[in-house]
């Protein structure tokens, strides 16, 4: 697959090539552009590295305004990213270190780096950690996901940790009935949630996350924010320990 997407790459800059030639020849006659076009597909043939150097160089490029754009993001959207009313904070609230993790409760991967982040939490007494529910993957996480926003405004801290474990930790595809028996688990007042779940609040606590996901160019789950840095995948404890260090010595997540 990655072949294919390089050899339309390559096709696609090929033909930018030809056409540009065409155009800069716009006052030649037939035979001349015929002849300047004939040139440079017969030079590409013989050199195709062209054609790879040239797709490197895009590449590099696209890189470089891609982290660009999330950069200028990452700063517009500071507020709604660490200090929401939407949001929900676990570990230390008032922790100089601060970790977003956007996440979908049916994300395998978000599942297998709930113990990451549990020992992450453990060993860094000041770590704050923003929770970002990401629903992604279908109806039942939206479903989720909602639970979870309705439940914030009742729930923060601890008992709002206790029933986001809970959830992560369940097996199988988890929804609305799921998400429910969760936090009835976890304490939660029933009749309350239900009446929470139906307000306006819960859409926009959504909306939001979406918006910032969405504006940051984020298209999976587990997503991380440390500091000016974004990081996307389970990458595990050790990697993300490492960006907390960096960021005690100098401020950033990369030290370089």
């Amino acid at each position: 697959m990655v072949f294919f997407r390089r050899m339309l790459f390559a096709l696609a800059t090929a033909a930018g090539l030809l056409a540009g030639a065409g155009a800069a020849s716009a006052q030649m006659n037939p035979a001349q552009r015929s002849e300047i076009e004939g040139i440079i597909k017969d030079y590409l043939l013989k050199n195709p590295e062209v054609l790879r150097d040239a797709l490197v160089e895009l590449e590099k490029r696209s890189k470089l305004e891609e982290a660009s754009r999330r950069e200028q993001a990452l700063k517009e959207l500071s507020p709604k990213i660490f200090n929401s009313n939407f949001q929900v904070v676990v570990g230390n609230p008032k922790g100089k270190i601060e970790l977003v993790e956007f996440l979908d409760y049916n994300c395998g991967y978000c599942r297998r780096a709930m113990g990451d982040l549990v020992t992450l939490i453990k060993n860094n007494p000041d770590l704050r950690v923003v929770i970002k529910e990401f629903p992604v993957l279908g109806p039942k996480s939206v479903e989720a996901a909602q639970v979870a926003a309705a439940l914030h405004k009742q729930f923060d801290g601890p008992k709002y940790w206790a029933f986001h474990q809970r959830l992560m930790l369940a097996r199988g595809q988890v929804g609305k009935t799921e998400a429910m028996a969760a936090a009835q688990s976890s304490g939660a007042d029933m009749i309350r949630l239900q009446r929470d779940l139906e307000s306006a609040e819960v859409r926009l606590a959504i909306n939001e996350v979406m918006q910032i996901a969405d504006a940051l160019n984020l298209t999976g789950t587990p997503s991380y924010i440390m500091g000016d840095e974004i990081v996307v995948g389970a990458v595990g404890a050790a990697q993300i320990q490492a960006k907390i260090e960096n960021i005690r010595k100098c401020g950033k997540a990369n030290c370089g």
